[in-house]
C-alpha cells in the first residue's frame, strides 16, 4: 500500500530523513517510534502530501504522490484520515458535530451523516458524549473524538501523529484499542510516538526512526 523508496528531505542544508526504505502492507498496524525531532512528523506530512521528498519516491498503491496535485490530491486524500496531538476539534461544535464536519468537508449528505456519526462515535466508545463540547471533555475523550473524526468516512489509511503525547498511560491505551479495534475492521494504521513501552502493548510492527534514519 505504501513504499518508501530511499526518501530522503532537507530542509536547506539539514536533512531531516535520509535514504528512507520503508513498505506498509493493506491492513497493517505499523509503529514508528523516535525521539522529538527524529523526522515523524515530517514523514507523516510527506504521505499526506504536503511535503515532498528531496530524493526518492512514496508510492501509495504504486503511485507516485510526489506527481500528483489539485483534484487527484483531493480525491486522494479522501483515502486518509489523519490524528494529531492536539486533537485540533472546533470549541464552538458539539462531539457530534466535530466529527460530522469531517463529512461536511466532503459534501456527505444529511443522511449520510447521520448514519456514519453515530457509527464513528460508537467505535471509539464515545456515542454517549454525542452532545457534548470540546471543553467538557477529558484529554483521552477529546482525542478519541479526533480519531472518530478520521475515522468516519471509512479511509483505507489512518495517519496517528503522536496521539498518545499529551495523556496519561491509561487514556494512551484506551486510545491505542480503539486504534487497534478500527485496524482490525480493515484499515491500515500508521501511528508514531515517542513511546516505546507503550507500543509494546500493541505486540505489532514496530520500526525505530532515529536522527533521520531508520534503524
Amino acid at each position: 500500500m505504501i513504499l518508501f523508496d530511499g526518501v530522503t528531505k532537507r530542509f536547506g542544508q539539514r536533512t531531516i530523513l535520509e535514504d528512507i526504505n520503508l513498505e506498509i502492507k493493506p491492513g497493517e498496524f505499523v509503529s514508528i517510534v523516535g525521539n522529538s525531532g527524529a523526522g515523524k512528523t515530517t514523514l507523516i506530512k510527506m504521505i499526506i502530501g504536503a511535503l515532498h521528498p528531496s530524493e526518492g519516491a512514496i508510492l501509495v498503491n504504486e503511485k507516485d504522490i510526489s506527481h500528483i496535485n489539485g483534484e487527484e490530491m483531493q480525491q486522494y486524500r479522501r483515502n486518509l484520515g489523519v490524528v494529531f496531538q492536539d486533537y485540533k476539534l472546533l470549541p464552538q461544535r458539539t462531539v457530534f458535530e466535530n466529527v460530522a464536519f469531517a463529512l461536511e468537508a466532503c459534501d456527505y449528505n444529511l443522511t449520510q451523516i447521520t448514519e456514519l456519526v453515530p457509527q464513528a462515535l460508537e467505535a471509539v466508545e464515545l456515542r454517549h458524549l454525542q452532545d457534548n463540547f470540546p471543553h467538557e471533555l477529558s484529554g483521552g475523550e477529546a482525542q478519541r473524538v479526533a480519531l472518530a473524526r478520521a475515522f468516519v468516512h471509512k479511509p483505507k489509511l489512518i495517519l496517528a501523529d503522536e496521539p498518545t503525547g499529551n495523556l496519561d498511560l491509561e487514556n494512551a491505551k484506551q486510545v491505542l484499542k480503539n486504534l487497534i479495534k478500527i485496524n482490525l475492521s480493515g484499515v491500515t494504521v500508521l501511528l508514531t510516538t515517542h513511546n516505546r513501552p507503550l507500543v509494546d502493548l500493541i505486540g505489532q510492527k514496530v520500526v525505530r526512526l532515529e536522527n533521520g534514519r531508520l534503524v
